[in-house]
C-alpha cells in the first residue's frame, strides 16, 4: 500500500523504519559516512510502499528553489528486482503533477541508474561528478509540454 506522509503524519515508529531502511542502503550497503538524516525531512512528503508492515519502496518530495526534488529513492536490496522502483518513481511522479502540475522536477541520480531515469523522462543536466565517491549525475523531467514533436 502506498502512503504519501508530512512529516508530522509519521509516527515514531514510522519514522524510525524509513531511517533505519535509509541508513541500511545510503550508509551501510554503500559504504558512506554522511548526515543522512537532514532538515529535508520535516518539510518533504514522504511516499512509503509498506507490505505486511515492511518497507518494499520509499522516496521523499520536496520544494527547494521553486522546483520539485525527488530524493532518497531506496528499494531495499531484498526487494529489488520486484519492479517496486518503477512503480515507485510512477507513484511519486503522479503526486508531482497532481500536486505541483507546472514544477520543474529534478533528482541527483547515481550514474548507474541513469537510463533508468531516463526511462521516466529525465535528463541528465549536468556531467558526470562523484558524492562520497560515488557516481552521479544532476538529472532534470523533461515536461510533455516543453518537447518539441518534429
Amino acid at each position: 500500500m502506498w502512503q504519501f506522509k508530512q512529516f508530522e503524519e509519521l509516527s515514531a515508529k514510522d519514522y524510525h523504519q524509513i531511517v533505519k531502511e535509509r541508513t541500511k542502503v545510503f550508509v551501510v550497503e554503500q559504504g558512506c559516512a554522511y548526515q543522512e538524516i537532514d532538515d529535508t525531512d520535516l518539510h518533504a512528503v514522504h511516499v512509503i510502499k509498506r507490505q505486511k508492515g515492511v518497507i518494499k519502496a520509499y522516496a521523499r518530495i520536496y520544494k527547494q528553489n521553486k522546483k520539485m526534488f525527488l530524493g532518497r529513492v531506496l528499494v531495499p536490496e531484498e526487494f529489488r528486482s520486484e519492479g517496486h522502483g518503477r512503480e515507485l518513481l510512477k507513484v511519486a511522479l503522479e503526486y508531482i503533477k497532481c500536486k505541483h502540475p507546472r514544477a520543474e522536477v529534478e533528482i541527483q541520480a547515481e550514474a548507474y541508474l541513469k537510463d533508468f531515469y531516463e526511462s521516466f523522462g529525465f535528463r541528465a543536466i549536468s556531467d558526470l561528478y562523484y558524492d562520497e565517491e560515488i557516481g552521479h549525475y544532476d538529472m532534470e523531467l523533461v515536461r510533455e509540454d516543453s518537447v518539441v514533436h518534429a
